[in-house]
């Protein structure tokens, strides 16, 4: 699996549970490779403005992402797990949405 891979992963939930959900690999950490994800969710109300962004229909990369219909990529809901706690891959996003969610996350964090 590499960055910019739309893959299922059991997410936390509120509370100590978690659920498979589709996330998008930011990035591969050292030292072990593990993976930085952000979860993908179908709840656009929850939008963070200028943070988070919405992958939709109409977008070029929407069917390799392979996500069911209109989601929110929540920059914001973070996670670090190894590749085996990673169900599979099912798409991915293009380079060019990949690079702005990097960019995106670097320059909330350098403020």
């Amino acid at each position: 699996m590499k960055e910019g891979d739309v893959v299922i992963v059991a997410m936390p939930q509120s509370g100590t549970t978690t659920k498979n959900r589709p996330a998008i690999i930011l990035r591969e950490m050292p030292p072990f490779q593990d993976k930085l994800i952000c979860g993908v969710s179908s709840q656009l109300h929850q939008e963070v403005k200028d943070f988070d962004e919405i992958i939709a229909p109409s977008d070029d990369d929407f069917i390799a992402s392979s996500l069911m219909g209109e989601s929110l990529i929540r920059l914001g809901f973070l996670t670090v797990v190894p590749e085996s706690q990673i169900v599979g891959a099912i798409g991915s996003v293009s380079l060019t949405r990949h690079q702005r969610l990097l960019t995106k996350l670097s320059n909330y964090l350098i403020r």
